[in-house]
This record gives C-alpha cells, structure tokens and sequence, in this order.
C-alpha cells in the first residue's frame, strides 16, 4: 500500500496510507509504539473497511525522519502532533494508540479539547497501562543493557536485532527517548474526555495486562469497552485480527451517525 503525500504542516508528522482519491468516510489516525514508525500501519486500510482512511503518525528520530532529535516530553510532543493534525480535522475521525502510541494520542485529544478543534469520535488504546495507575516505565533512565533485556521481554523485535551492535547504536537513543515521554509524563490534570473508549490487552502481557488497563475507564465520561485477546504485548495475529474487527465495527457505529 502506497503511502500519499501531505501538504502543509501534517506533511513530516503525519503519513497516509491507500487511496488518494478523497472517498474516505473517515480517517483513523494511528500512533506507533515507542521505538516503531508510521510504517506499523502500512497493512491496516486492507484489513479495515474501504471507507476508513489510514493516516499515521510519524515521530521524530526514525525512518523518513531519521535525522530529527526525537523528542522527550509529552507537552510539547503532543502540540506538535496536534498542529500537523488540526489541518486533517475536516472528516469524523478516531485515534488509536498503540503502548506509548496510546498515551500520545490521549495527549493529542486533550490538547485538541483545548484549542477547540473537533474532537474525535471514538478512542482505542492497545497495550497501555492505565494512565492513572502512574507505573514506573521500565528502561528509559536504565543502563543500555537494562533497556535490552526490556526489549527483548516486550517481544516485537527480531533476536537478530540485538546481535548487532551498529543497529543498536541506532535505534537504542530514538527508543529511550520514547520512553522518557511516558516514563517522565506529569498526571494528567483536567476532566476526562467525552468520548467512547476501547482498550485491548494481551492476555499473556506482563506489562499491560487487562487488571492495569481497566482505569483507562477513568479517561472517558463516555462509553468504556476492554477486550482482552491472545497473545503478550505485541498480541499474537489471531488477538490482532479480533481487534481490528473490533476496531472496524466501532468505526461502522460512526459512519451510521452513533458515536
């Protein structure tokens, strides 16, 4: 799937996957884990409805965007990913988040509320405690090699990955990095949002489990949905499938005018 091009502010931040003919319904934009990339959604708009228009988030520090200082705190991460955003607001729209990608895109929403700009439809949150249980972030003030065995107990990245020293050299300073923005995140302050909520967790996760992602209901006055499926942290394809279904079918409820 061919990524289209973005004109104005969103151009770097944000990139959009399948066709650019504009017969999207509505767009559902996607943050990436902390050490992954835009490129994590590339597969989504064949598994998800035609009418659904795939827009990823692309942090600083990886792929296209290998040369930029990723950045460390939320505050400003979030309105920086709120201005490529706001230009993009003219369809009905929903976030999801995967791990730290959750906890960015609840940022991104908050800060939306407060510029006025329309709000998103429905949130879904994968893989993330919940913001209010303030648990300590492994790896992000740890030794290189603390953050190594992390990663290798997160799954996700090939064991091959570690065994080279010239990758890691590469990629461990854009992970921490990433993980300080959540590691070092202040509580949220302020009302929750008006908005339906749906978290997945891994059944076998030992960092996300169901039990620490049941507060994300303390996010929304509105509707709040968890749905357990298979696998650990990164889910295994047969709990990836279930939540994407789920996904397509809340993204439905939306193109029939309910939230």
């Amino acid at each position: 799937m061919d990524t289209q091009s973005l004109r104005g502010p969103g151009a770097k931040w944000l990139r959009r996957f399948g066709p650019a003919d504009g017969v999207g319904a509505l767009r559902l934009f996607c943050f990436h884990h902390a050490g992954g990339s835009a490129a994590s959604f590339r597969d989504w708009p064949f598994l998800l409805p035609p009418y659904v228009e795939v827009v990823a988030v692309q942090l600083p520090g990886r792929e296209n965007r290998f040369a930029e200082r990723p950045y460390r705190d939320m505050r400003p991460l979030a309105e920086a990913v709120a201005d490529a955003m706001a230009g993009e607001l003219n369809l009905p729209y929903a976030c999801f988040g995967f791990s730290m990608g959750a906890r960015v895109a609840l940022a991104v929403a908050h800060v939306l509320r407060e510029r006025g700009l329309p709000q998103p439809s429905r949130m879904f949150s994968a893989s993330s405690c919940a913001p209010s249980l303030d648990m300590p972030v492994r790896g992000w003030n740890e030794s290189d090699e603390m953050l190594i065995a992390y990663l290798r107990e997160l799954g996700g990245t090939a064991a091959d990955f570690f065994d080279s020293e010239e990758l890691l050299d590469l990629y461990l300073p854009t992970v921490r990095a990433d993980l300080t923005v959540i590691g070092a995140c202040p509580p949220r302050d302020g009302l929750p949002l008006d908005v339906p909520l749906h978290a997945f967790a891994g059944a076998d996760d030992t960092q996300a489990p169901p039990e620490r992602m049941r507060d994300w209901r303390q996010e929304t006055s509105a509707e709040f949905t968890l749905t357990a499926v298979s696998g650990g942290h990164f889910f295994d394809p047969a709990g990836t499938t279930e939540m994407i279904n789920h996904i397509a079918s809340g993204l439905e409820l939306m193109v029939r005018g309910r939230r």
